[in-house]
């Protein structure tokens, strides 16, 4: 079934933005982990119509100097030109006068009657997701030109209608903010509870319990050492042969990196795959992310990521496996192999020493961490539903049918 036609007019971007282009770092700069007053928004940090600085990077005075002329301004839309294609994000008052990646442009100098809202959710669009992919396809590395990116055209009500329609998803939007940062707060729960039981030993009654040595250091007593690999069975994921939008009878969802961000699922037939359940942790193993963790999908592993299995979850929760891994994830990275595309040392993340408590302490902790990490699952979910509504609301919107 064909999507009806656009009762709105078509235009080209150029007829509605001017399209400026990012600056690459100057020789010998580098990026920065220490706040400076010049943020720097890389490619990685637009997605989803927002520019998130959750991991912020910087440059020094001397380095803005020299490409202040590429900074961006509260309120300009950004749009991904290489790499991840098409990612959407509007500048927050706070990365007001930040400098801009070269694998970006911004459009500014909007006509009068363009909503910046509005402009976003178009782009974010199905119609001008595809215009920007096909674009840029046909080359060793795709990339979107400036030129390419003025022909994109787009469905452009008037202002009003406009307004309107960034007033419904941003609606939706605010909802799935909320619940992201309901999230991030009972993660920090989580991830507090096993650092006090877990890395400073500060469990129920343990006043009472003495120190001894180990190979990794003074424990509790009655507490053993043992290696990851010890604990866990380690699996690395596989590329299926098909995968589709929609699932058929006996298939799988397909975890990818995007799925475990929240992002559309996939599926696939689960024949020769690595399995994983909601207990298992998942690590990205290939790319920029390597490391990163995430708990509570079950699917087929895809070939960038890896599974964690707890062999024994009376001796090792699934739980603290997870947060384990996320606690150490910083300095897994540091471990990393491969220059161009960095990827998990899974022989050093597996020959890591951990402290395991005997099972009552183990069980109580599983006890306290089940419900957080079940309310963690159920705003998770709640996060996919709102974007899927909005997702299926915006041609709608955009076609004049709601």
């Amino acid at each position: 079934m064909t999507a009806p036609e656009p009762i709105y007019p078509r235009f080209r971007l150029a007829d509605i933005a001017t399209v400026k282009g990012g600056k690459r770092l100057p020789p010998n700069s580098e990026l920065l982990r220490v706040i400076t007053p010049h943020p720097y928004i890389r490619g990685q940090d637009i997605r989803d119509g927002k520019i998130s600085f959750d991991d912020p990077t910087f440059i020094d005075a001397e380095t803005h100097q020299r490409i202040q002329r590429y900074t961006v301004s509260a309120g300009d839309v950004c749009i991904t030109i290489v790499g991840n294609i098409g990612d959407v994000g509007i500048v927050p008052q706070s990365l007001h006068g930040a400098n801009l990646t070269e694998n970006a442009v911004k459009l500014i100098d909007l006509r009068a009657d363009c909503d910046p809202r509005f402009l976003a959710y178009a782009l974010l669009s199905h119609d001008a997701q595809s215009q920007m992919k096909l674009s840029a396809a046909g080359a060793a590395q795709p990339k979107l030109g400036i030129y390419k990116v003025n022909e994109i055209r787009l469905v452009y009500p008037p202002i009003q209608v406009q307004r309107r329609i960034a007033a419904i998803l941003s609606a939706y939007d605010d909802l799935i903010e909320n619940n992201l940062r309901r999230i991030k707060i009972l993660e920090e729960m989580a991830r507090a509870l096993y650092r006090e039981w877990f890395v400073e030993f500060r469990f129920p009654g343990h006043a009472k319990v003495p120190r001894v040595a180990s190979a990794m250091g003074p424990i509790p007593k009655g507490w053993e050492v043992a290696s990851l690999s010890s604990l866990v069975d380690f699996a690395k994921g596989r590329k299926p042969k098909e995968t589709r939008k929609t699932s058929l009878l006996g298939d799988v969802k397909l975890l990818l990196i995007a799925a475990l961000e929240g992002g559309a699922n996939e599926f696939t037939s689960p024949e020769k795959l690595v399995i994983a359940g909601t207990h298992d942790t998942i690590m990205v193993m290939d790319g920029a992310s390597s490391c990163d963790v995430a708990i509570g999908f079950s699917g087929a592993v895809g070939s960038t990521l890896g599974r964690f299995r707890v062999k024994e979850t009376d001796s090792f929760s699934p739980h603290a496996l997870y947060h384990f891994l996320a606690s150490n994830a910083e300095g897994f990275k540091q471990k990393n192999i491969g220059a161009a595309i960095p990827h998990a040392n899974k022989d050093y993340i597996l020959s890591q020493l951990i402290a395991i408590p005997p099972r009552p302490i183990m069980s109580q902790f599983d006890t306290q961490v089940t419900p957080i990490h079940s309310l963690i699952e159920i705003n998770k979910a709640r996060v996919q539903n709102l974007r899927r509504t909005r997702d299926l609301l915006l041609p709608r919107l955009l076609n004049g049918v709601c």
